[in-house]
């Protein structure tokens, strides 16, 4: 397996099948191996909304390699002060929040890259397996990863999606169908038909440019038709409640 897991995650996407994963919110980094030994394909590391210091991050990077999952990391905002410590902890991808403008795509871009094609500083460590690998090539290597993954969740980011489609260096667009809901005006309204059909346009759009095509949400049969190319779409506290709800449920069943 490669040192970030991506040329395992492109090569299963290839296949035509939607990769899945999960989303990991807790600090124990067995949650994370765990879930590549059960068979995901990668795992969203979710220091947006949670706790994480930034060793935690690079602890859950490190287990999903040990699991031979690939690790998604989704970064608090827009930032490259946020963005280049991700970077070097060589993740398979970084996921960069509330892109919603042409701006604010090109500058999620630029932090990504070194210059002249980006502002990102250089502090080399893992993602050269610790010096196995020549620093030229290793160059050469980080004009294509981590995948950088914009999410569209916001009305606005839908009324720019044309332009931003056309920025250069941006590798996937993740869809967040609840903040997006929540930008209309019908916060988890799933059943919404406009948002139905927003959600039916962006990826439409998202795949006839020829870009990988992911969400964060639940319920995969609601997204099957929109041909994903990767869903997370369980979240790792989730997955533990429903366990300890069929395992109560089965016990009250037996005793009646």
């Amino acid at each position: 397996m490669s040192i970030n897991g991506l040329s395992e995650w492109k090569a299963k996407m290839e296949t035509g099948r939607t990769t899945v994963g999960a989303v990991i919110t807790m600090s124990d980094i067995t949650v994370g191996e765990m879930a590549g030994y059960c068979g995901l394909d990668f795992i969203w590391i979710d220091s947006e909304h949670n706790p994480y210091n930034i060793e935690t991050v690079r602890d859950m990077v490190i287990a999903a390699k040990a699991g031979g999952c690939a690790p998604l990391v989704r970064v608090r905002a827009n930032d490259s002060n946020l963005i280049k410590p991700v970077l070097d902890m060589a993740p398979a991808a970084v996921i960069i929040p509330m892109v919603s403008s042409v701006a604010a795509a090109k500058a999620a871009v630029a932090a990504c890259k070194y210059p002249p094609e980006g502002i990102r500083g250089f502090g080399i460590r893992r993602a050269t397996g610790y010096g196995a690998v020549d620093v030229p090539e290793y160059l050469v290597q980080s004009r294509t990863e981590p995948w950088v993954i914009i999410q569209i969740e916001h009305i606005d980011a839908v009324n720019a999606l044309d332009e931003i489609l056309q920025v250069p260096g941006v590798d996937s667009i993740c869809i967040g169908p609840c903040d997006l809901s929540a930008s209309m005006g019908i916060t988890n309204q799933m059943d919404d038909p406009e948002l139905n059909r927003i959600l039916d346009q962006v990826c439409a759009k998202v795949k006839a440019a020829g870009k990988v095509l992911g969400a964060a949400a639940g319920n995969f049969p609601r997204w099957k038709h929109r041909q994903l190319n990767w869903f997370a779409g369980v979240s790792d506290w989730a997955a533990i409640a429903e366990g300890f709800r069929q395992f109560k449920a089965g016990v009250d069943a037996v005793q009646g």
